[in-house]
């Protein structure tokens, strides 16, 4: 995210702007299509999902994404195709119908406790293995609640992907 706010900082300064310090929310970029946030996490809604080497039919599928409910990130939009990357940062086109704005995290480390508030020193109330994909349902600056299984708890940000770092979700 730093990168991009000092991209923009570059690219406001070529063009000239100056004034007051910007907020880095006020310089959140906007897709062009849909014009909410990118980059923004959403997952995937199908089973299966095709992701292709340009925006259209007629691009090379590259690979088929198999898990239902799998958290992406939108990085680019062009017309009716987002251009997504998953945690190992691999990514391409996708068409829109098969992604939802449900939130979801993937659980990166290993028998990540499921706490019943969110400190460190809290009861455990389960626990997730690495590669659990749960349903995001808050966070604060540090810890998000998620339901995986049935089972609801806290977990610090750090051991989730699908959310960013500055993040928060009510």
């Amino acid at each position: 995210m730093l990168g991009y706010f000092l991209r923009t900082l570059v690219v406001l300064a070529l063009a000239g702007i100056s004034g007051p310090v910007i907020a880095q929310e006020q310089l959140q970029a906007r897709g062009s299509v849909t014009n909410l946030p990118i980059p923004r996490y959403v997952s995937l809604k199908a089973k299966e999902g095709n992701v292709r080497r340009g925006p259209s039919l007629a691009h090379k599928i590259d690979w088929v994404f198999t898990r239902r409910n799998m958290p992406v990130i939108i990085v680019a939009e062009y017309g009716n195709w987002r251009r997504v990357e998953d945690r190992d940062g691999a990514g391409g086109w996708i068409h829109y119908s098969l992604l939802s704005g449900a939130r979801t995290v993937i659980v990166e480390t290993d028998l990540t406790g499921l706490k019943i508030k969110p400190e460190d020193n809290a009861a455990i109330r389960a626990y997730a293995e690495a590669g659990v994909v749960a349903r995001l349902n808050q966070c604060n600056l540090d810890w998000c609640r998620i339901t995986a299984s049935g089972q609801k708890g806290w977990v610090r940000k750090t051991d989730v992907w699908g959310v960013g770092p500055d993040e928060t979700k009510d």
